[in-house]
């Protein structure tokens, strides 16, 4: 498993994988809901994505992580290809975006994250399969979606929200 992948599993301190998903979503909703109109669309340097932009990834990657979870559960054996996440926030439009359509979204596809997960089997939770950081297992790729949010959700915190 990659470095990267290691530092996000290690930020979730809950590892049952479904109250893992519940408590990172609670703490999503409290950082979304505190963002005033005027830092929607702020950035605390220039090239550096912009708080919608940064939830937005967070999601295209929650999406992405589902997907190669699902195909591992189902037996899959292609390691899954890598994203450009720069690509994905530069096409996202998010700045175009209302953050209360933002958030509608982020709650809907948590719902649905963690539905899916919820439905893996014990055997399927800890199926493996190669991600470009590794092997995983579909338990891990859970872990690592919430890790990945607390790390974003954190930088807003520290850089963009101060």
């Amino acid at each position: 498993m990659g470095d990267y992948l290691k530092k996000y599993i290690s930020l979730v301190k809950e590892k049952n994988v479904l109250n893992a998903l519940a408590e990172s979503h609670s703490e999503a909703l409290k950082l979304i809901e505190s963002i005033l109109p005027n830092q929607e669309n702020y950035s605390y340097s220039q090239g550096k994505w912009t708080i919608k932009e940064v939830l937005i990834h967070c999601m295209d990657t929650e999406r992405i992580f589902c997907t190669r979870a699902l195909s591992f559960a189902r037996g899959e054996t292609q390691p899954s290809q890598s994203f450009d996440e720069n690509k994905y926030a530069t096409n996202s439009e998010a700045n175009l975006r209302l953050l209360p359509d933002i958030k509608e979204e982020w709650v809907n596809l948590r719902s649905s994250t963690i539905s899916l997960f919820k439905n893996f089997s014990s055997n399927s939770l800890f199926s493996k399969g190669i991600m470009p950081a590794g092997e995983l297992t579909v338990n891990d790729i859970g872990i690592a979606i919430c890790g990945h949010s607390l790390h974003h959700l954190f930088i807003i915190k520290e850089r963009y929200l101060k």
